[in-house]
C-alpha cells in the first residue's frame, strides 16, 4: 500500500459502510514505490462503527417490535370496543321489539274497546225504539173492563219514558167507572126488591143486613182496589222516575262515548305520529347500523392486512437478522484474512528492505555480483508482486461482493423505514376510526335518549288506555246492573201475591219494562 492512500484514509471523514471498505483496502500498484510505507488504519475504529451500526439497527428492531406490540394492544381494544358496542346494540334492539310488542298489545286493546263500544252502541239503539208521541186512551164504554182497557193500550211500539200525569186521570176515570158499576148492581139489587115489600120485618131485616154485608164488602174491595190503585201509582212514579234516570245516564254515556271517540281518534293520531317516528328512527338506525357495519368490515380487513404485514416484517426481519449473523461471520473471515495479508505484506517489505540492503552492499562490494544478485532479486521480486497482485485481484473481489450485500442491506433497510411509514399510517388510520367510534357512540347515546323518551310517552298511553278501559268496565257493569234488575216485578211479587198472578191483564208500563229488559238480556 501506498504512502498517498494512507494520507488519505487518515484524512477522509468518516463514511458509510462500503465507502469506508472501499478506502480501507489497498490500492493496486504495478510497482512498489520507492519509501518507507505507512501502516493502515487500526481495524479498532471499523469495529466501533460497525457496533454503532449494529447497536442502531437493534434499537430500531426494538423500536418496531414495540409499535407492533402497541399496534396489537389498539386492535385488541378495538375488538373490545366492538363487542362492547355489538352487546348495546342487541340491548336496544331488545328495547325496540319490546316496545313494537307493546304497541301491537295497545292495538289489540284498541281493537277490542272499539268492537266494545260498537256492539254497546248496538245494544242501545236497538233497546231504544223510535220516540213517537203518546197514544190518547181510549174511553171505555159501560160493557168493557179495565182489562179491555189495558189490553187496548197495551201494543209493542210505546213510549220508553212518559208522564205520570197523563196516567192519573185514566185511573181516576176507572174508579168512577167501579163506582158507577157498584151503584148500578146496588140499584138493581133494590129494584128487584121491590116487589117484595110485603116481606115479614125478619124478612126485611135479613135483606137489609145482606145488602149491608154486600155494601161493606163493595166498599172494603173499593178501598182495596183504592190501596192498590195508589201502590201501583207510586210503582209507576218510581218506575218514570228511575226510566228518567236511565235515560239521563244512557245520554250521559253517549257524550262519554262520543268523548271516548274523540279520545280514541286521538290516540290513533298519537298511535300514527309514533309509528312514524319510530319508522323514521328504524331507518336511521338501520343506515347506521350500515355504515358501521361497513367501517368494521373495513377495519377488520385493515387489520388482517396489517396482521398479514407484521407477520411479512417479522418474517423479514428474521432473515435479516440471519443474514446479518452470515455477514458479520463472513466479514470477521474478511478481517482475519486482511491481517494476515498485512502481515504478509509487512514480512515481504521487511525482506525487501533486506534485500535491498543486502543488493548495497553487495553493489559496493562488486558490480558483476550486484548484477546477478540484483537479476535473481528482481526476478524474485517480480513473483512476489504477481503473488501481490494476485492477492489484490481476490481482495477485489472479495470487495465487491461486501458492496452487493452491504447493498442488500441498504434495500432491506429502506423496506424496514417504508414498513415503519406504512406503521404510522394504520396508527392515524385507528386514531381517526376511534374517533369515528366515539361519535357513533355519541350518536348511539342520542338514540338511546330518543327510545326511552318514546318509551316513556307509550307508556302513559297504555295507562291512559288501561284507566279509560276501567271506566268503561265500570259504565258496564253499572248499565247491565240498572238492566238486569227487575223492580216492578219484585214489587209485583211482593204486593200482590201468589193470587194475583193468574189474571190476565198487564199493565203497559210493564210491557214496556220487559220489552226493554228483553234485549238487554239476549
Amino acid at each position: 500500500m501506498s504512502q498517498s492512500g494512507a494520507s488519505r484514509l487518515a484524512g477522509s471523514p468518516p463514511l458509510p459502510g462500503g465507502s469506508l471498505l472501499a478506502l480501507l483496502a489497498p490500492e493496486p500498484s504495478p510497482s512498489p514505490p520507492s519509501g518507507t510505507p505507512s501502516p493502515g488504519p487500526p481495524p479498532a475504529l471499523l469495529e466501533g462503527d460497525w457496533e454503532g451500526r449494529e447497536e442502531l439497527r437493534l434499537r430500531e428492531l426494538e423500536e418496531a417490535r414495540a409499535r407492533a406490540a402497541q399496534m396489537e394492544k389498539t386492535m385488541r381494544w378495538w375488538s373490545d370496543c366492538t363487542a362492547n358496542w355489538r352487546e348495546k346494540w342487541s340491548k336496544v334492539r331488545a328495547e325496540r321489539n319490546r316496545a313494537r310488542e307493546e304497541v301491537r298489545q295497545l292495538r289489540h286493546r284498541l281493537e277490542a274497546l272499539t268492537k266494545e263500544l260498537a256492539s254497546l252502541r248496538r245494544d242501545r239503539d236497538r233497546d231504544r225504539p223510535d220516540e213517537r208521541p203518546p197514544r190518547p186512551p181510549p174511553q171505555p164504554s159501560a160493557g168493557s173492563s179495565p182489562a179491555d182497557g189495558a189490553e187496548g193500550d197495551a201494543g209493542p211500539e210505546q213510549e220508553p219514558v212518559r208522564d205520570v200525569g197523563a196516567e192519573v186521570p185514566q185511573k181516576a176515570k176507572e174508579l168512577e167507572l167501579m163506582e158507577n158499576i157498584l151503584t148500578s148492581k146496588q140499584d138493581e139489587s133494590w129494584e128487584q126488591r121491590g116487589p117484595r115489600a110485603s116481606f115479614s120485618r125478619q124478612e126485611r131485616s135479613r135483606l137489609l143486613w145482606e145488602d149491608v154485608s154486600v155494601v161493606e164488602e163493595d166498599a172494603t174491595k173499593v178501598t182495596a182496589l183504592k190501596l192498590r190503585l195508589d201502590e201501583s201509582q207510586k210503582v209507576l212514579l218510581k218506575e218514570r222516575e228511575d226510566k228518567l234516570a236511565l235515560s239521563k245516564n244512557i245520554e250521559k254515556l253517549e257524550g262519554e262515548l262520543s268523548q271516548w271517540k274523540i279520545k280514541y281518534e286521538e290516540l290513533n293520531k298519537n298511535k300514527q305520529e309514533v309509528m312514524k317516528q319510530l319508522n323514521i328512527l328504524k331507518e336511521i338506525h338501520q343506515d347506521e347500523l350500515g355504515r358501521i357495519s361497513e367501517d368494521l368490515e373495513d377495519e377488520l380487513g385493515a387489520r388482517s392486512s396489517m396482521d398479514k404485514k407484521l407477520a411479512e416484517l417479522r418474517a423479514e426481519m428474521e432473515r435479516l437478522q440471519a443474514e446479518n449473523a452470515a455477514e458479520w461471520g463472513r466479514r470477521e473471515r474478511l478481517e482475519t484474512e486482511k491481517l494476515n495479508l498485512e502481515r504478509e505484506n509487512k514480512k515481504l517489505r521487511a525482506q525487501i528492505e533486506d534485500l535491498e540492503e543486502v543488493l548495497a552492499r553487495k553493489r559496493r562490494q562488486t558490480a558483476s555480483a550486484l548484477d546477478t544478485d540484483l537479476k535473481t532479486i528482481q526476478a524474485e521480486l517480480f513473483e512476489k508482486n504477481k503473488e501481490l497482485a494476485d492477492l489484490k485481484h481476490i481482495h477485489t473481489k472479495l470487495k465487491k461482493q461486501y458492496q452487493e450485500k452491504m447493498a442488500e442491506l441498504a434495500h432491506a433497510n429502506r423496506r424496514v423505514e417504508q414498513h415503519e411509514g406504512e406503521v404510522k399510517k394504520l396508527r392515524l388510520r385507528v386514531e381517526e376510526l376511534k374517533k369515528e367510534l366515539a361519535q357513533a357512540e355519541d350518536e348511539l347515546d342520542e338514540a338511546h335518549n330518543q327510545t326511552r323518551k318514546l318509551q316513556r310517552s307509550l307508556d302513559e298511553q297504555t295507562e291512559q288506555s288501561e284507566s279509560f278501559q276501567v271506566q268503561l268496565e265500570h259504565l258496564q257493569s253499572r248499565l247491565r246492573r240498572q238492566q238486569s234488575t227487575p223492580l216492578f216485578g219484585k214489587m209485583r211479587s211482593t204486593r200482590f201475591g201468589p193470587d194475583d198472578a193468574g189474571d190476565g191483564t198487564s199493565d203497559p208500563d210493564e210491557d214496556e219494562d220487559l220489552q226493554i229488559q228483553g234485549p238487554a238480556v239476549q
